[in-house]
């Protein structure tokens, strides 16, 4: 399955069509071998986070962004099931509060970011706002900014900054030992449609619809060019973005797992090794126990 990740990496500097990327895929998997696979990969990241936290020298930032019923909440449930919660943070960001909006676009996400030996989840992130605020600029004006108080002064030269303070932001965290992996769960128009429907229909769901989610769909076709510029923009070799085939959720979530997987294997983890002094002080209390009556 390798392989196939590599076919969903947004290589940096390479425009971004989504149309090229299929959002029924799953390989040549059936979902019950699927699902016996995602069993196995969880164990792995669970061994993996247990000797991230132990080294205490890096944290991983695993972004998820993706329109209304793609399937991100059930991913982070599934796919983060088989890690230690002391281990592993998720934020689920909202709309921006005014405390929020009196600082910068990145304040709050900032202030999110998980420690040193952590897993930090965002569901959604700072790329809601070069994804849902270039779709209703008129968002942009609640942040207050200076010279922008007309959103007829939001145009290209601002996304282009936007942009460009988000690759900072994301450099400075790569630089101090944050690794980012950001996913796209991509799904179809018309699964979308499906799972709308199934929410409505099936009484126990019909808390995850909102009528606001319906406009929001009228909006497809600019959400799509948003996320073409957004990951266009900002996939780079420090934070990549994967672009995940989400109409199959039983194969995102392995296509994810083993994602993270790879990510683990590359940093080279290793768990700490004690100075002789400590290992020799270990020995005598060792000893010391089994000695005991």
């Amino acid at each position: 399955m390798k392989d196939e990740i590599e076919q969903y990496l947004a290589i940096p500097g390479k425009k971004i069509s989504l149309k090229n990327y299929d959002t029924h895929y799953r390989g040549n998997l059936q979902k019950e071998e699927g699902k016996e696979r995602l069993v196995d990969m969880k164990l792995k990241l669970s061994v993996s986070q247990e000797t991230l936290y132990a080294e205490n020298t890096r944290s991983v930032l695993i972004i998820f962004q993706a329109m209304d019923a793609a399937g991100k909440d059930s991913a982070i449930q599934h796919v983060m099931s088989g890690l230690n919660p002391q281990g592993c943070q998720v934020y689920s960001f909202k709309t921006p509060n005014s405390e929020e909006y009196d600082h910068d676009f990145l304040w709050r996400h900032y202030r999110a970011l998980p420690e040193k030996g952590r897993v930090g989840i965002h569901n959604r992130s700072h790329y809601e706002n070069v994804l849902v605020c270039k779709v209703h600029p008129e968002y942009v004006l609640n942040e207050h900014i200076a010279g922008y108080q007309d959103v007829k002064k939001i145009d290209n030269e601002f996304w282009k900054k936007r942009y460009e303070s988000i690759r900072n932001f994301e450099q400075h965290l790569n630089n101090n030992g944050t690794v980012i992996i950001k996913i796209f769960l991509h799904v179809s128009k018309e699964e979308q449609k499906q799972r709308f429907l199934d929410r409505i229909n099936n009484p126990s769901k019909n808390w995850k619809f909102s009528s606001g989610d319906i406009e929001e769909r009228k909006l497809w076709k600019q959400y799509m060019t948003a996320y073409e510029e957004a990951i266009t923009a900002t996939s780079t070799e420090g934070s990549p973005w994967y672009i995940i085939p989400a109409d199959q959720k039983w194969y995102a979530r392995l296509a994810i797992s083993h994602i993270l997987a790879e990510t683990f294997k590359k940093l080279n983890l290793k768990f700490p090794v004690l100075a002789k002094e400590e290992a020799e002080k270990l020995d005598q209390i060792k000893t010391q126990l089994l000695n005991e009556e």
